[in-house]
């Protein structure tokens, strides 16, 4: 559900992780994205240590010490995990001995040390392209009864539960072959941007959900891969997504976002709807903003304007498919900069656009998917949907 995922911080390192739908995300005042964070107790964090704690990786022994034993710092993190979670300490200690240190992982989640000039214009030429639009058709096509039985119960639109699939693996091609134990384990214990401790701290919540999972029967976390992030499946849900928000979509009583088009498709809608996903209203809401639109662009993940007050700083109204209804909830003005072009475009996002941002902290990734969506549903003869 990271994810999105969510999700995402700089705009390549949003596309590379996809949704990574996560739970419990926090606000963020970062337009293009953001890391998200949840947390099993203080304690936890306590008790695993910051990861400028550690030593240099010890590469071949994982996260044990020379005699073989999980390093101090882990085994309190395994204690706290098995007394949180209800998993037996045996099976918490057998994972995360069983964990190695990945070293691709660190590399790829260092942060850079140059600022990426933000282009929403390549970014959107990254997802909303050829490859993902004839794919996206033909997925629809093939899962239609899935889609439709999915909208009508959590009146997501199938455009956008197939766009974000779409977006995050073109539909099952790029899952990621990453273990996921390996990869959270390392960003757990292990994350580069040292300066940062809550993002360890993010991924040792993931860890303990996939712990969890595993516990539970749900998946096997010593064979199960994802992206470098730890995300999993055709929708890419991080592990705290997978189980909270998955749904068995195919009546088979187990949930496998990997296999199964069925479960992913379901589990997306759920995932929206939980975060906010308002049936019957647009992505955006179709109204011409004034010339100074960028000084109405507040940030965050949640809307904040009333149509009265957006109607009285310069806005007006278009004529659009849909009822007037989206004028009865809250607005927010999106801006999606292009700094190497030196161009800015300014949408009006629904609570709907601000749903599809907790499945990616990034207003590019929300908006890309809403034009994946658009044309998505043009193609399959259902008209622009927005």
């Amino acid at each position: 559900m990271f994810r999105p995922i969510c999700v995402l911080q700089v705009a390549i390192i949003a596309a590379l992780l996809g949704g990574c739908a996560s739970p419990q995300p926090t606000a963020t005042t970062a337009s293009t994205g953001s890391a998200q964070t949840s947390s099993i107790s203080a304690n936890a964090a306590a008790a695993a240590g910051g990861a400028s704690e550690f030593p240099a990786p010890p590469s071949r022994n994982g996260f044990l010490t020379r005699n073989g034993v999980l390093l101090p710092e882990v085994q309190a993190y395994a204690r706290e995990v098995a007394q949180t979670r209800g998993v037996p300490l045996k099976q918490a200690e057998g994972l995360l001995a069983d964990a190695r240190y990945n070293a691709t992982v660190a590399r790829l989640m260092t942060p850079s040390l140059t600022r990426i000039r933000r282009s929403w214009v390549t970014y959107r030429n990254r997802f909303v392209e050829p490859v993902r639009i004839k794919a996206g058709v033909q997925f629809w096509q093939e899962h239609r009864a899935a889609l439709d039985s999915a909208t009508r119960q959590y009146g997501v639109p199938q455009s956008i539960i197939v766009a974000i699939i779409g977006v995050e693996t073109i539909y099952g091609r790029n899952t990621g072959n990453f273990r996921v134990l390996d990869a959270l384990a390392t960003l757990a214990f292990r994350h580069p941007d040292t300066a940062r401790p809550e993002r360890s701290q993010l991924f040792r919540d993931q860890l303990a959900d996939l712990i969890q999972l595993n516990s539970r029967g749900e998946l096997n976390a010593r064979t199960a891969t994802g992206s470098y992030a730890g995300a999993l499946g055709l929708p890419q849900f991080m592990p705290g997504s997978l189980l909270r928000y998955a749904v068995d979509g195919d009546g088979d009583h187990r949930i496998d976002l990997s296999s199964s088009p069925d479960d992913a498709i379901v589990s997306v809608a759920n995932f929206l709807r939980q975060h906010g996903w308002q049936p019957g209203l647009p992505v955006f809401a179709p109204v011409i903003l004034p010339d100074n639109a960028a000084k109405l662009v507040k940030g965050g993940l949640e809307p904040t304007y009333t149509w009265s007050e957006l109607r009285a700083l310069g806005a007006k109204d278009r004529p659009g498919p849909f009822p007037d209804t989206w004028k009865q909830h809250l607005l927010g003005v999106v801006d999606l900069l292009d700094e190497p072009r030196n161009t800015a475009e300014y949408r009006s996002g629904t609570p709907n656009f601000f749903a599809i941002t907790h499945y990616n902290r990034s207003y590019f990734y929300a908006a890309s998917v809403a034009d994946l969506a658009q044309i998505l549903s043009i193609r399959l003869g259902y008209g622009a949907p927005y």
